[in-house]
C-alpha cells in the first residue's frame, strides 16, 4: 500500500478524519477540518463543494492522485470521494508525503501546512507548561511595588492641629485653645456701660 494511503488508514483508526460530504462540510463549518482531500475522479460538483467548504471553514483543500475506489479501500469504505483530516499534524505529515513525490504541485501546501503545524505545536507546548505551573502552584516570581515619586516644592506637609478652611480664610490653630466654649456663653468684645439701658445714637438733623 502506498504511505499515503497508510497514513489516512493510520488517521482513520485514530479518529482524526471526517469523511463522506456531509461530514466534512459540518467540520469545515465549524473550522475544526485543518484539510480537506478529494479524490482525483471525484465529480465536478465534488470540487465546487470542496472548494466552497474550504473558503467558509479557512481550511487547505488538495486533490490527490487517487481514486474514490484507493481512498475507500484505505479507510474502511468501498468508495471516498471526500474527506476531511482534523489534526494539523497528521495534515501536515500528509501533504509531506505527496510533496516528495510531486513537488511542483504540493510543494507551496507542504509548506504551509508545516508553518501551521508548528505554531499548534507551540501552544500546546504553552498550554502543558501553563497546566503543570498550575498544579504545582506555582506563581509569578515576586517583584518590589514601583517606587513613589518624590512631591514637588510646592506640595506641603499639614502641620499637626491645622485645620483648614475655606479658600482664602486663615487657617485656625485649634492647639492654641485651651478648652471648649461654654454652650450658651457669648463672647463679648469691648466694654458695655455701667448702666443698664445702651445710649441712643444721636440724631443729627442735616440743614
Amino acid at each position: 500500500m502506498n504511505s499515503t494511503l497508510h497514513l489516512l488508514g493510520i488517521a482513520r483508526k485514530a479518529g482524526k478524519l471526517e469523511l463522506g460530504e456531509e461530514p466534512t462540510g459540518a467540520a469545515a463549518r465549524a473550522r475544526q477540518a485543518k484539510l480537506l482531500v478529494v479524490a482525483q475522479d471525484a465529480a465536478e460538483n465534488t470540487f465546487r463543494r470542496v472548494r466552497h467548504f474550504a473558503s467558509a471553514g479557512n481550511a487547505v483543500w488538495i486533490s490527490v492522485p487517487f481514486t474514490k475506489a484507493e481512498i475507500g479501500a484505505a479507510v474502511g469504505r468501498t468508495s471516498c470521494a471526500m474527506l476531511a483530516v482534523m489534526d494539523v499534524g497528521l495534515a501536515s505529515a500528509l501533504v509531506q508525503k505527496l510533496a516528495a513525490a510531486d513537488p511542483e504541485k504540493y510543494a507551496v501546501t507542504a509548506q504551509s501546512m508545516e508553518e501551521k503545524a508548528a505554531r499548534a505545536l507551540q501552544r500546546q507546548r504553552e498550554k502543558r507548561a501553563h497546566e503543570k505551573n498550575l498544579r504545582e502552584g506555582k506563581r509569578k516570581p515576586w517583584a518590589a511595588p514601583p517606587k513613589e515619586q518624590k512631591a514637588g516644592p510646592a506640595a506641603r506637609k499639614r502641620k499637626p492641629g491645622r485645620v483648614e478652611q475655606r479658600a482664602g480664610a486663615k487657617p485656625v490653630n485649634v492647639s492654641q485653645k485651651k478648652g471648649p466654649t461654654p454652650k450658651g456663653r457669648m463672647t463679648v468684645l469691648g466694654k458695655l456701660p455701667s448702666q443698664g439701658k445702651l445710649p441712643r445714637p444721636s440724631r443729627r438733623r442735616e440743614p
